[in-house]
């Protein structure tokens, strides 16, 4: 039986509730700019990728733009079943996952050895002007890039010319119409894109370390090259294998523009990677269902590398993506 003072009493439970509620509410009101902000990125993302997502379901149904999507029949398995029986499955996924290893292993080192020497320039001006030259290819199209790519690589382009009076070819080349160079093209241009762009994240986690650290390296009798692997590499790991984890279940993201610039019927043989023989089926041919089947398969298996790589990587250093 509840006696005067418990009834008098408020709950003491509801009190510390109160008083965190209230704060949230007052730091809410204070930061009101910054959550309308967030809140604009929330429902964008909401709008444009979760929204969109009800229309997975097509893989599953035999699709007609004409019709809704509820008016489709169903199919079950039959659209994943025919892209696994696909003649071109098999040269589809060495081009993707062959190109998409190229980049992993040669571009996703570049950019933090291009951070780890950028960061021991001394001279700030000569440090901003490579950078900014590093950075600008970013800001480019592929379109622009793609067509700066073609004349270079041309007959009478800039390479042939450079190559021929260095006597290290003895005739023209033509090097987009053939396909034992396309990878080579694209993992290069890839790179000469996005280096720079690619090495602000590491240049960023670099400036947070301690200059303590360096001093106590210096003190030690250590180089630049061994502060480098003693001191920065070390401070910077956790970004690393972030950004590597990124990378690994990227690996069936081919870049579309780039290669639906640079590809032709000459070098389709070696261009044919997933996202272009979507684009190809999905758009081209309006097989609907059958593309956006072939979507799914390639985003169920990103997820599971980036499953695998966050799992090994936080077994190996402890550090993983969550």
């Amino acid at each position: 039986m509840k006696t005067e003072t418990d009834i008098a009493t408020p709950n003491h439970k509801s009190v510390p509730f109160r008083k965190s509620a209230s704060r949230l509410l007052r730091i809410a009101y204070a930061q009101r700019y910054l959550q309308v902000m967030a809140l604009l990125g929330v429902a964008w993302m909401i709008i444009f990728h979760y929204v969109p997502m009800y229309g997975i379901i097509i893989a599953f149904k035999d699709f007609n733009i004409v019709k809704p999507i509820s008016a489709a029949p169903w199919a079950g398995l039959e659209h994943f079943k025919a892209f696994l029986e696909d003649d071109n499955l098999a040269s589809v996924i060495k081009n993707t996952v062959g190109m998409s290893v190229l980049k992993l292993v040669i571009g996703f080192p570049l950019p933090i050895v291009f951070a780890l020497f950028l960061n021991e320039l001394r001279s700030i001006r000569f440090k901003k002007l490579v950078q900014t030259i590093s950075y600008l290819p970013h800001f480019l199209s592929w379109v622009i890039l793609g067509g700066i790519l073609a004349t270079w690589l041309a007959d009478v382009g800039l390479v042939n010319k450079l190559l021929l009076a260095l006597n290290i070819i003895q005739e023209p080349i033509s090097y987009l119409a053939e396909p034992s160079y396309f990878w080579s093209i694209i993992v290069t241009s890839d790179i000469w894109k996005e280096l720079g762009w690619s090495a602000i994240i590491y240049l960023a986690a670099m400036a947070g370390v301690s200059p303590d650290m360096y001093e106590a390296a210096t003190i030690d009798g250590a180089g630049r090259f061994q502060k480098m692997f003693y001191v920065t590499l070390p401070s910077i790991k956790g970004t690393i294998t972030i950004l590597f984890i990124l990378s690994v279940s990227g690996i069936l993201n081919s870049n579309f523009d780039q290669i639906l610039v640079l590809k032709n019927q000459l070098n389709a043989s070696a261009s044919n990677v997933i996202d272009v023989y979507v684009y190809e089926v999905g758009l081209r041919q309006s097989r609907f269902s059958y593309a956006t089947a072939v979507g799914l398969i390639k985003s169920l298996i990103s997820l599971i590398l980036l499953l695998s790589a966050n799992f090994i990587t936080k077994r190996l250093n402890n550090t993983s993506l969550f």
